[in-house]
């Protein structure tokens, strides 16, 4: 067992997830009431919709191809035979092709904010890619984060995570991370990463919050 000191420190990844998954769900439920008729779409909030699930979908492939990439080779020699990763890379391979089928979906909307038809097709697309993160992020955390805390040392884990890092997007994920973090969790982030964090998320945060109001009101 990883001795206490040099434990991976999970709370970053519980938060993208959490991120992606509260993104997922805000998406479908404001994308059916636009559907519905009960919630106003012009130009502009169709074009920011578009936008955001974009950015969206391209953060989930990031995170998942690295998974595949980068972690599941630490977990598979740090655990061994503790570790089967077939189901969750299975996964992985059905959400690509979904992650297209929301982007070409986002840009209908953006092309036709006025059509109700193209905002339910839409809405359909998000809500089956909110159940399918449901249920998937759920299986690994319930399954991998206990085999990364027995098995994977704290610099495997901090190694993992900086790779990944270097493909993210600071504008976007800075402020969701802030959104969807629990407060203790925010100020375990903080203590890790510095004073420096903090400043960047206060630089991005306004943007970030425009963009938010616009799209979810």
């Amino acid at each position: 067992m990883t001795a206490a000191v040099d434990r991976p420190n999970l709370v970053a990844f519980r938060i993208v997830h959490r991120a992606m998954r509260g993104d997922a769900r805000r998406l479908a439920d404001t994308v059916e009431r636009i559907a519905r008729g009960t919630s106003p779409c012009g130009a502009a909030r169709a074009r920011a919709v578009a936008g955001y699930v974009d950015t969206l979908c391209d953060g989930i492939h990031h995170h998942h191809a690295n998974e595949d990439r980068l972690l599941w080779p630490v977990l598979e020699r740090s655990a061994g035979a503790e570790v089967d990763l077939s189901a969750l890379s299975d996964d992985h391979s059905h959400l690509d092709p979904l992650l297209d089928q929301v982007r070409a979906g986002a840009r209908a909307l953006a092309a036709a904010p006025a059509d109700r038809a193209v905002a339910g097709r839409l809405a359909t697309l998000l809500g089956t890619l909110r159940d399918l993160l449901d249920e998937h992020i759920e299986d690994e955390e319930r399954t991998i984060f206990p085999i990364i805390d027995r098995y994977v040392s704290g610099a495997d884990w901090r190694q993992v995570e900086d790779q990944i890092r270097k493909g993210s997007q600071i504008r976007f994920d800075l402020p969701r991370m802030e959104r969807f973090a629990a407060p203790d969790e925010l100020a375990e982030l903080y203590r890790m990463a510095g004073p420096g964090l903090r400043i960047m998320v206060a630089l991005v945060r306004p943007g970030y919050r425009r963009r938010e109001r616009l799209i979810f009101g």
